[in-house]
């Protein structure tokens, strides 16, 4: 069974960046396509990015395209969420997630395809 670890969050001002790392233990997380959710306070739990398990371009939410970066360290059986040109809004509670489906063809932002969870990092934006 595998279990995801979140690190990297804290409180920056507007503009800042932080990198999130989830890393991965028990399994490989190599075969199965990977993403980062996060819940805001009173709002429900919402994709950011997800990247696939046979690499190429990682998919985004409109809101955070163009300023976050996903990318899989296989060798170390970690993913990172680089966030840059943060804002306000971006203030949340950042999970990683693993889809249930191993070699699934094809992206998923569905919060029910994704049934392996990290307990999650708090990243706050100040203006």
């Amino acid at each position: 069974q595998v279990q995801l670890v979140e690190s990297g969050g804290g409180s920056v001002q507007a503009g800042g960046s932080l990198l999130l790392s989830c890393a991965a233990s028990g399994r490989t997380i190599s075969s199965y396509t990977m993403g980062w959710f996060r819940q805001a306070p009173g709002k429900e739990r919402e994709f950011v990015a997800g990247i696939h398990w046979s690499g190429g371009s990682p998919l985004y939410a409109n809101s955070v395209k163009g300023r976050f970066t996903f990318s899989r360290d296989s060798a170390k059986n970690t993913v990172y969420l680089q966030m840059n040109s943060l804002k306000p809004e971006d203030t949340a509670v950042y999970y990683c997630a693993r889809d249930r489906a191993r070699y699934r063809a094809s992206y998923t932002s569905r919060l029910n395809d994704y049934d392996t969870w990290g307990q999650g990092t708090q990243v706050t934006v100040s203006s």
